[in-house]
């Protein structure tokens, strides 16, 4: 039995729902924003056994998304008690199953950590852009003259803010002159600044377990995306990368521990490979239906070992 850990709107989990389906494959879906009205147990015996669903035998686990139930009707402060009880419940369950995960949850949260992602590839061999994370207006000021006044800013961590109405999403943008010279006017949140790598284009390498699959989208043919291709929908086309990228791919996935990995790839018009970043958990359903690449085979191949 399959335990699938995500939330109601996670449609990459639909995606393999779909194909778990017509393959009779056995699953559980727990969708975390409805603890509040499913059944569960936890019961400390010899075997420390966890009951989902009236099931107590996880073979193995994917662990997707995570989102919090929604409480009214109480005050704000009963409110918030009552949600990190069910985000510590939500890490009981996640730390306390013991089945072939196809990422442990921890090697995941670990994962995100993006000076840690950048360090690991760089310590691989991998190029980075020249990276700075800091909250010191001078510093900022410095870096941009430093790379020829070509830098860009984004996330440290999350790239969406779920506002009441609709969610907001934060991409990654230039800094230009402007916002040098108006700096001192601005609260400096924690984000990352990087040189501007020139690109030819821009690849998605999805990885599991040993397995490989690249796919390129040309950013830089539409002024909108330039700077990100997320922007624009733009299509993704197969690609073929050098092997020694590819086995840097690999590798990073295995050094961070993790049984599947999304990493973003700039190709220069030199034919340099710049690592930007590997999303533990990312999004790939969009990709496979646009190039018809197996990555779901070889996902339900991992969770059916």
């Amino acid at each position: 039995m399959i335990l699938i850990v995500t939330h109601k709107r996670d449609y990459t989990a639909d995606f393999v729902i779909n194909k778990l389906n017509k393959k009779g494959i056995c699953y559980k879906r727990l969708n975390c924003e409805d603890l509040d009205r499913s059944s569960y147990s936890f019961e400390i015996n010899s075997d420390f056994e966890f009951s989902f669903k009236d099931e107590t035998n996880f073979s193995s686990g994917w662990f997707r998304r995570t989102k919090l139930p929604v409480i009214e009707n109480i005050s704000e402060a009963e409110k918030l008690y009552l949600l990190s009880e069910y985000d510590s419940l939500t890490k009981n369950i996640l730390s306390s199953i013991d089945c072939n995960w196809l990422s442990k949850p921890k090697n995941i949260y670990n994962a995100e950590n993006k000076t840690l992602q950048l360090k690991k590839a760089k310590e691989l061999g991998f190029l980075i852009p020249p990276t700075l994370i800091t909250n010191d207006k001078s510093s900022i000021k410095k870096f941009y003259l430093m790379h020829g006044q070509n830098i860009i800013v984004k996330p440290i961590g999350y790239s969406l803010i779920n506002y009441s109405d609709s969610p907001g999403y934060i991409f990654t943008n230039e800094v230009n002159s402007q916002i040098i010279k108006t700096i001192d006017q601005y609260y400096i949140n924690p984000c990352i600044f990087q040189k501007n790598i020139q690109k030819d284009y821009e690849i998605r390498v999805t990885v599991v377990g040993s397995e490989l699959f690249a796919a390129k989208c040309d950013s830089q043919k539409n002024d909108e995306t330039k700077t990100d291709w997320r922007r624009g929908k733009l299509l993704f086309k197969e690609v073929e990368i050098p092997s020694q990228i590819s086995n840097l791919c690999v590798s990073l996935v295995k050094k961070l521990e993790l049984g599947f990995g999304a990493i973003d790839l700039i190709k220069t018009e030199n034919d340099e490979y710049y690592f930007l970043e590997i999303n533990p958990n990312g999004q790939w359903a969009w990709i496979e239906m646009q190039t018809k690449q197996p990555i779901s085979e070889a996902l339900i191949k991992q969770l059916c070992k």
